[in-house]
C-alpha cells in the first residue's frame, strides 16, 4: 500500500521504535511507516488502517507492537475474533495486562458477555492502572446490558471515579455510559442530569452527550448545509417556473402570428 511522502516513520512512539530495533534498519523503517498509517487512519478510515496493519504484520509478526496495532485495526473493523487473537499474541510477548479490558470487550463483540464478566473479576484487573480499571468497569457494565441486566449495569458504573468532581480522560465516557444506562432503565430525570455532567467534562468531543441532551430537551438541530441546499433548490425551481411561463407566452405569440408575419385573422378581415 502507498505511503504518503510526509510519513517518515519517526512519528511513532519511542517505545515502539525501540521494539523495532530488533529488525534490520530498512525493514524497521518500512514497518514504522505502516504503523504510523494505522494510527493516522484508524478513526477516520478503519478499513485503510486495517490494510496497513496487515502489511506491518506480514513484515514483522514477531514484534509485539505490530500485533497490538493489528489487533486495534481489526477491533475498529469489528473483526473481534481476529482482534482477540492479536491481542492475546501481544500479551504473550510482553506479559502486560494493559490489553485486558479490550480483550474482554472482544468477548462481548463475539456474543460472550459472560466471558467478559469473568474477565472483569480476574486477578489481572488489580494490575491495571486507574484508566484500565475504569475501562474494565465500562466493559463489565456493557456486558450486563448485553444480558438484559440494566439495574446491575447501573450499579457496576457507580464508583468513586463516577462520583469524583475532578475531570480525567475517562470521566466523560464514564458519565455518558451511566446516563445511557439510566435512560434505558426509564430514569429520565437522572439520565438528563448525567448527560449534562458528561457534556461538562467532554472537552474533546469524545461522546455525543450534547446531542443526547438536546434530544431529551426536544431541541432539533437544522444542518446549515442542508438548509442552503434546500434554498438553492427552491430558487432553481422558481427560475424554472419563470422560464416555463416565458416559454408559454412566446408560444402563444407564435400562434397569433402567421408564417408571412401577418397577424392571424387580419388578412381574412381585409379580404372580407
Amino acid at each position: 500500500m502507498p505511503i504518503p511522502e510526509d510519513v517518515t516513520g519517526d512519528e511513532i512512539d519511542k517505545d515502539v521504535r525501540q521494539e523495532l530495533q530488533s529488525l534490520p534498519k530498512g525493514l524497521a523503517e518500512d514497518v514504522a511507516k505502516n504503523l504510523v498509517m494505522v494510527a493516522r487512519l484508524i478513526d477516520e478510515d478503519p478499513e485503510g488502517a486495517y490494510g496497513y496493519s496487515k502489511v506491518a504484520l506480514r513484515l514483522a509478526s514477531r514484534v509485539a507492537a505490530v500485533r497490538e496495532a493489528a489487533g486495534f485495526a481489526a477491533y475498529a473493523n469489528q473483526k473481534y475474533s481476529e482482534a482477540l487473537a492479536e491481542f492475546r499474541a501481544a500479551r504473550r510477548m510482553t506479559g502486560n495486562v494493559e490489553l485486558w479490558p479490550v480483550m474482554a470487550d472482544c468477548e462481548r463483540g463475539l456474543g460472550r458477555p459472560e466471558k467478559a464478566l469473568d474477565m472483569a473479576g480476574a486477578p489481572e484487573v488489580h494490575k491495571l492502572d486507574k484508566a484500565g480499571q475504569v475501562e474494565m468497569r465500562l466493559v463489565a457494565a456493557g456486558a450486563r446490558r448485553d444480558m438484559g441486566q440494566l439495574d446491575a449495569a447501573i450499579v457496576t458504573l457507580q464508583s468513586p471515579e463516577l462520583a469524583s468532581a475532578s475531570v480525567q480522560p475517562w470521566t466523560a465516557r464514564l458519565r455518558y455510559a451511566y446516563a445511557d444506562a439510566l435512560l434505558a432503565a426509564g430514569r429520565e430525570d437522572e439520565a438528563r442530569e448525567w448527560f449534562a455532567k458528561a457534556v461538562e467534562s467532554d472537552k474533546d468531543g469524545s461522546t455525543d452527550a450534547s446531542d443526547r441532551l438536546a434530544e431529551m430537551d426536544g431541541v432539533e438541530f437544522v444542518d446549515a448545509f442542508d438548509e442552503d441546499e434546500d434554498e438553492a433548490q427552491a430558487e432553481g425551481e422558481n427560475e424554472a417556473e419563470v422560464e416555463a411561463a416565458a416559454g408559454n407566452d412566446a408560444e402563444g405569440a407564435e400562434k397569433v402570428v402567421d408564417g408571412d408575419g401577418d397577424v392571424d385573422g387580419d388578412e381574412d378581415d381585409l379580404k372580407g
